[in-house]
């Protein structure tokens, strides 16, 4: 009466001998029958919680669906975590391996991970949103374990038991790989609960589980963290680790004034957006608006000049004249210091890349022109660095000490992100992030929005 498990692309099969069958609807609640194998069939995301159902239950079973064992992971060098990274993985452990840690950027979410893969001993897949990303964890890994990494996505398909790949990579190849991993390790997680995202978790048989963020919350998600990866199990503020842990830090705002033309400008182009929207009954605060809007606006020549409009008064605000002046006095005021540049669109970027002789990072940077831009400002080469929103997350750039937002959007994460590429701390470091904000503009409610934090 020997109960049969294997991985299918993704899935778990489950082949039942015919006299125990009767059990089948109370140990596999979550299978289905598959004629075409005779079998029952599941998500491999249930591997965990089928292998205890059946042990508890005294079932006897051959399991063919892991392909891999333990793996030795030692650290290198000996390091003393801080308190809350302890907590973090004390927390983690208690929940059985799996959750969600919520730690401010710079405050060591990648350690709490090594951490736990040391403590696990199981082959792990490490996800990032980005190959900046991917080559920095890579890099990390290989120093604090002393082993070679494999690499999978932008050109490299190199598995080996500890393995680094992107979101987008994960859920395209998880078919074939999740039954290699015994641990998966999601950075910056808030990216995961997304229909297509959670493949790469859904996919897997890995029973344990960590999810890193600074920034859990997510109104758009498909689905829950307790779904994918287990619960948010610990939790830190930017305001409780500032000043020991993590740099202490000021923020301020500057409201600007538009020229008088500039005024004009921005009046004639806000009321053509108004007029149109309330004509066609758009709510554009809605979380459909947005869409609504751009769907009516292709249909006729007003829609697109409405478009425009909407277009050309988020320029005047984004790059007024006080803003750039405002911009030269602080770079000035900071010119000892290392200062990242955050704008909202890349067209501002090499705008003001050109204007100020100053290394631009967008998405179109490769990742080699990324690294040797990112190094020269670790280094001193670059005193200064402009981008749009690819540097928001995850990368480290731990001389940065000064940030100026000149415009973005109003996402809460996106503005605690800006702040958390400051924050690394180091001895007698004060950071400090200005925001300049153009005056009686939708800008200012769209700041107001950003800074609804307690970081801020």
């Amino acid at each position: 009466m020997t109960w049969r498990i294997w991985f299918d692309s993704g899935t778990l099969c489950v082949e039942v001998p015919e006299e125990a069958l009767g059990l089948a609807p109370e140990l596999l609640p979550r299978f289905v029958w598959d004629s075409r194998i005779c079998a029952f069939r599941g998500q491999a995301i249930s591997y965990r919680r089928l292998i205890t159902s059946l042990t508890r239950a005294g079932v006897d079973f051959c399991d063919e669906a892991r392909r891999y064992g333990e793996v030795s992971l030692e650290f290198r060098f000996h390091r003393v975590p801080f308190y809350y990274q302890s907590e973090a993985l004390d927390a983690w452990e208690k929940n059985g391996g799996c959750g969600v840690v919520v730690l401010p950027t710079g405050a060591g979410k990648s350690y709490v991970a090594q951490m736990a893969m040391a403590r696990k001993r199981r082959p792990t897949l490490v996800v990032t949103p980005t190959l900046d990303l991917v080559a920095q964890w890579h890099r990390n890994l290989e120093q604090a374990f002393g082993i070679s990494c494999g690499m999978l996505g932008g050109g490299s398909y190199d598995i080996r038991p500890v393995t680094v790949t992107t979101y987008d990579s994960a859920y395209i190849h998880m078919e074939r790989l999740g039954n290699a991993f015994g641990m998966l390790v999601f950075d910056e997680v808030h990216h995961l609960p997304t229909s297509t995202y959670a493949l790469g978790a859904q996919h897997a048989i890995a029973p344990f589980r960590l999810g890193l963020t600074a920034t859990p919350e997510r109104s758009d998600a498909a689905l829950s963290y307790e779904q994918l990866l287990g619960p948010i199990v610990y939790t830190q503020t930017i305001r409780a680790l500032a000043g020991e842990n993590l740099a202490s830090y000021q923020v301020v705002q500057y409201e600007v004034e538009l020229t008088s033309d500039e005024r004009d400008a921005y009046d004639m182009y806000r009321a053509l957006y108004l007029e149109f929207i309330r004509e066609h009954g758009i709510r554009v605060g809605t979380p459909d608006g947005w869409t609504d809007f751009l769907r009516q606006s292709s249909r006729s020549s007003e829609g697109r000049a409405a478009l425009r409009a909407h277009r050309m008064q988020r320029e005047i605000t984004q790059h007024c004249a006080a803003k750039i002046a405002l911009l030269t006095e602080l770079l000035s005021r900071h010119r000892q210091d290392r200062t990242i540049i955050f704008t909202a669109d890349n067209s501002t970027v090499y705008r003001i890349s050109r204007d100020y002789l100053i290394p631009a990072v967008t998405h179109l940077s490769s990742v080699r022109e990324r690294r040797d831009i990112l190094d020269g400002l670790s280094q001193g080469v670059y005193p200064v660095v402009v981008t749009s929103r690819v540097l928001n997350e995850g990368v480290d750039m731990p001389s940065a000490n000064v940030a100026i937002v000149l415009s973005g959007s109003g996402s809460v994460r996106e503005h605690v992100q800006r702040l958390g590429r400051i924050l690394r701390a180091a001895e007698g470091k004060r950071a400090i992030l200005y925001e300049l904000v153009a005056k009686d503009t939708t800008e200012a409610f769209t700041s107001e929005r950003r800074r609804r934090h307690d970081a801020f």
